[in-house]
């Protein structure tokens, strides 16, 4: 029989498993990944674009501008969607698992310094915007990727920043 009296009981599933060891990632898989990212991004939004501006461009040497502004206006239009779907996958995976795609493909992601999974909110304010605003100030995004090479935990001054660590996934 149950006590009345007793305090109440809830499976909690974010709870970190203490005996789970972290693997911090390599500075080198981490800058991969950004580099990843950055081509993943430059493919879907300004590869359209340029494949546009390309085509316009041979359609205003045979003398066809109507035609090439028109190219031009639909490489414009599909570097917007490019850069929607690009925005959707990014917001998805890194709600899930705290993965950017560059991430997702080299294993590693991003968790709280305890373990936890890391919100879309902190990844995105604290990483990203606070860390961008910061930027501002000159010689700052260099002194942010140094920090990658002190201490054990690899973290650059924005995982700092939003007490966060990548991690071998």
């Amino acid at each position: 029989m149950e006590n009345p009296y007793a305090p109440p009981r809830a499976a909690v599933q974010d709870v970190v498993d203490p005996s789970a060891t972290l693997v911090c990632a390599e500075p080198s898989t981490r800058f991969g990944a950004v580099m990843l990212d950055a081509l993943i991004a430059a493919g879907m939004v300004y590869g359209t674009f340029l494949f546009a501006f390309l085509t316009s461009a041979a359609l205003e040497r045979s003398g066809d501008r109507t035609g090439s502004g028109l190219i031009l206006l639909g490489g414009f239009g599909l570097a917007l969607i490019g850069f929607g779907v690009w925005c959707w996958l990014t917001i998805r995976h890194v709600k899930r698992n705290g993965q950017t795609l560059g991430k997702k493909i080299l294993r590693i992601k991003v968790v709280r310094t305890d373990g936890a999974p890391a919100s879309l909110g902190r990844i995105f304010w604290l990483r990203n915007v606070v860390n961008g605003l910061i930027g501002i100030v000159p010689l700052y995004a260099l002194i942010d990727h140094v920090f990658i090479f002190f201490g054990e935990s690899r973290q650059c001054l924005h995982d700092k920043i939003a007490d966060t660590i990548v991690v071998v996934a």
